[in-house]
């Protein structure tokens, strides 16, 4: 029998392993050891298993039998820290949980690879990040769950290319791999992308797991793996929960990715994408904020319908002025609009653009009803993309629809559970509950809020609730500490703090601010 993985072919009747059209070298009972896993893949396998069939029985050390694995891993590239081919279950054993195609031995010189097939040339890298979803390997015996495995890769692809940053094969031309056994490198020189998505279906009695793992194509490095269990009768609703599960963890890696990528690169060779990249790096905390925003630029001004760019300058100003709790300059806030209406100007059916833009303009401008149609269409275009989600809560929630909001927020950190604005997420849920008058709701929003970043938002929604709660010796403490954090903050920049279309609304938040001591 032959198994294949990966580049490797291991041959059970010749006792050998090849990588591509190369033997390894292996000693015998580390062949015997990856045998035995490779053979019994579809289970756990104990320590006392392994000793039964590899050393018959005889006593065997932890040390020597931790020897033998980490040879075992090394022939087959893999590792103990990465544990990619083989993995170790704590107080279980081991299990080889690579996928595997079996296929009878040839006469001839066959191998994972196939080098009998002649090498296809490396077609060009896109101007923008790459992926193509390889099909997903039915693990399960049940043949109905190949167009289940079928389906959810069709599903990401669909979803990815909604993306309009990203670079997605067509589902015909990554579906040419059904069934082979794949080298990452070589379908990304084959395809012309830089990362691959690949995965697998099992069926366990009446549940169903799908795990799935992104590698960079170039250099084989894993960059994230994990895995989602569901019930099998609710079949179709895990299709969409992987989906967008998937979608929403993985593209952030794939920007962090790139963004790696511009940093490494010379300055004197950088592009509009590049600056835009360099800009997105430093768009994350408050005191590089103005260094991202002249990033941005440099982006527009090389290419003047970049779109992106002008969104995340304007977005650069909309954060300065939420994270120091003060109004911009006149001339500031004038610079966002300009760069809203600019960026919105050439969003065309870019979600990401037009969730942004719409954001700012809400913001800044007071354009609810034109942020509103925005951020709804960013959705509609990107249901998978999680800042569409975000915007479309804030916008909601200043427009008066605070249930909205809170949906809104919740499917944001469901699609993006690590993203850092899952705290500006709390807050928005915690200013919609003020909005609903569920005060004390609102008051533990601001309080999760507050203990990962605690500035003048995030305590200015934490005072307002309390004061409607009940709660005034607490809102006159975190008073006082909102004013040692920023000395010139007053009761009437509540206003600012939630720019919302009810002016009782923003009056009730000044009224709150001066209850709890805030000066005027």
């Amino acid at each position: 029998m032959r198994y294949l993985f990966e580049q490797y072919a291991f041959d059970t009747d010749l006792r050998e392993l090849h990588r591509g059209a190369d033997l390894v070298s292996v000693a015998p009972q580390v062949f015997d050891l990856l045998g035995y896993l490779i053979s019994n893949r579809e289970r756990v396998v104990s320590k006392d298993d392994l000793i039964k069939a590899v050393w018959n029985g005889r006593v065997v050390s932890d040390e020597a039998l931790t020897t033998r694995l980490n040879v075992a891993r090394s022939v087959i590239g893999d590792s103990g820290e990465e544990q990619r081919l083989i993995k170790t279950l704590p107080r279980r054993g081991f299990r080889f949980v690579g996928q595997v195609r079996e296929a009878q031995r040839s006469t001839g010189t066959e191998v994972a690879d196939d080098p009998m097939e002649p090498p296809k040339s490396a077609l060009a890298l896109p101007a923008k990040p790459s992926i193509a979803v390889l099909p997903f390997q039915n693990l399960s015996a049940d043949p109905e769950q190949e167009y289940f495995a079928d389906g959810v890769v069709e599903d990401i692809t669909m979803a990815l290319s909604r993306f309009r940053w990203l670079f997605v094969i067509a589902r015909n031309s990554s579906f040419t791999y059904k069934g082979r056994p794949v080298d990452v490198k070589q379908v990304g020189r084959e395809l012309g992308v830089r990362y691959v998505l690949e995965g697998s279906v099992r069926k366990a009695g009446n549940r169903i797991r799908i795990a799935g793992q992104l590698i960079d194509a170039e250099t084989g490095a894993h960059l994230w793996a994990d895995h989602f269990d569901g019930a099998l009768k609710d079949v179709f609703n895990l299709q969409d929960q992987v989906t967008m599960s998937v979608v929403g963890l993985i593209t952030p890696k794939l920007e962090q990715a790139e963004i790696e990528r511009a940093r490494q690169k010379p300055t004197d060779k950088l592009d509009s994408y590049d600056f835009y990249l360099r800009g997105m790096a430093l768009a994350t905390k408050r005191k590089t904020l103005p260094e991202a925003r002249e990033f941005f630029k440099k982006a527009f001004e090389r290419d003047p319908e970049y779109a992106a760019a002008y969104a995340m300058a304007a977005w650069t100003l909309l954060t300065q002025q939420v994270t120091s709790g003060l109004p911009l300059a006149a001339t500031m806030r004038a610079e966002a609009i300009q760069f809203a209406h600019l960026g919105a100007r050439s969003a065309n059916a870019d979600a990401f653009t037009l969730a942004r833009c719409g954001h700012a303009l809400t913001y800044f401008e007071h354009e609810y009803d034109r942020g509103l149609s925005m951020v709804e269409q960013a959705v509609a275009l990107n249901p998978n993309l999680a800042v569409a989600w975000y915007s479309r809560g804030w916008v909601t929630l200043m427009c008066g629809d605070a249930e909205r909001a809170i949906e809104s927020f919740d499917r944001m950190i469901r699609l993006s559970p690590l993203d850092p604005q899952r705290i500006s997420a709390w807050l928005g849920t915690s200013w919609a509950q003020f909005c609903l008058e569920r005060f004390e709701e609102g008051r533990a929003s601001a309080t999760r809020a507050i203990q990962v970043s605690a500035d003048a938002n995030t305590l200015g929604a934490y005072i307002a609730n309390s004061v409607y709660a009940g709660h005034a010796a607490e809102a006159r403490q975190a008073a006082g500490r909102l004013l040692k954090l920023q000395p010139d903050f007053r009761a009437s920049l509540g206003r600012e703090v939630l720019p919302a279309r009810s002016s009782a609304l923003r009056e009730l938040i000044v009224a709150a601010f001066r209850t709890a001591g805030l000066p005027d």
